[in-house]
């Protein structure tokens, strides 16, 4: 009777303890609580689509309801900081990228969260590498000509992007910097106008990413001359690499516009493997591949911790690019 006596009162004292314990740590995540999974960005960009397309499924494999909130504002810092200071409980995601995620750690002096410490990495979408591009009528068809026309024209060739700080900005910067030769950025709001100034001449040229410049090249009103990836795109075959081009110092140039998906510092590492064994089955789909491949999206199919360093990897070179440049915001 004793012995009974006693295992009732540890069996009480257990109970009692787990009471206090978030429901993630017992095991019991998702208990049916939306899940949700924040967008840094205007609803109707890359990002917020993305989430959209993850979101309906996501919830579906893990019994619950995914809901997508647009939480837009500086790059995306607005809506990273919203869920930095979120519980730790599997119950908020972010829809984060290069802007989010690395460029912003040294763009903005003032972030009110850290890039690599507030955030656990669960699933890396995929990678859009840029392209450079000039107007189809323009005298430049490689990289070598670029370069050489850069170094004498005074000021260097202007090269256009959708905004100080955006990764088409990033890109020529690092061009700069790592071959030596100047060049003018000329900053726009958004890659639509910045990129009809490039086919109308205006601007002698710009990177951007491939699903906005393909169109572009497709039509005859652009013209590629390398594309930032570590190796040729299916999608453009026939456009080299920066790295093919044979010039010294840009043997490993790259430069990626990525997609991934964060939850903040501290989820239990059994809800972020859940997490990203779920999502990595929807991106698997043929149908999801298919609409990735229509963003002109390279697929990414890393581990978690390798997530992570590509992210600092992604962090450190940036730094290095905009302390170099003298790139400020205001």
């Amino acid at each position: 009777m004793q012995r009974r006596t006693l295992l009732g009162t540890a069996t009480l004292a257990v109970a009692g303890a787990l009471i206090g314990l978030p429901a993630a740590a017992q095991g019991a995540w998702p208990t049916g609580k939306p899940i949700s999974y924040v967008v840094p960005f205007a609803a109707g960009g890359t990002t917020d689509t993305l989430a959209r397309m993850i979101g309906q499924p996501l919830g579906t494999a893990l019994g619950t309801t995914v809901v997508v909130e647009n939480k837009a504002g500086a790059a995306g810092s607005v809506g990273s900081e919203v869920v930095a200071r979120a519980p730790a409980d599997g119950y908020t995601l972010l829809g984060g990228t290069v802007s989010s995620h690395a460029i912003n750690a040294s763009l903005y002096p003032k972030l009110g969260y850290d890039a690599l410490k507030s955030f656990s990495p669960v699933t890396l979408i995929g990678t859009n590498p840029v392209v450079l591009v000039v107007a189809a009528s323009s005298p430049y068809k490689t990289l070598k000509d670029v370069l050489a026309a850069a170094k004498t024209k005074e000021g260097g060739l202007s090269s256009a992007s959708a905004g100080t700080g955006s990764s088409q900005h990033l890109a020529v910067e690092l061009l700069g910097f790592k071959s030596g030769v100047k060049f003018t950025h000329i900053p726009y709001k958004g890659s639509g106008p910045a990129i009809q100034d490039v086919i109308g001449g205006q601007v002698d040229m710009m990177f951007d990413t491939t699903v906005v410049a393909a169109p572009h090249v497709q039509s005859g009103k652009l013209r590629a001359i390398a594309v930032t990836s570590p190796k040729r795109l299916a999608s453009m075959p026939e456009v080299p690499t920066v790295a093919e081009s044979g010039i010294k110092g840009l043997e490993d140039f790259q430069v990626q516009s990525w997609q991934a998906i964060f939850a903040p510092a501290g989820t239990p590492a059994p809800v972020v493997s859940r997490l990203h064994d779920e999502i990595r089955k929807i991106l698997a789909q043929p149908e999801m591949q298919k609409r990735l491949a229509g963003f002109g999206m390279e697929p990414a199919d890393l581990g978690v911790a390798q997530i992570a360093a590509f992210q600092k990897a992604e962090v450190e070179k940036w730094a290095q690019v905009i302390k170099a440049a003298n790139i400020k915001v205001d």
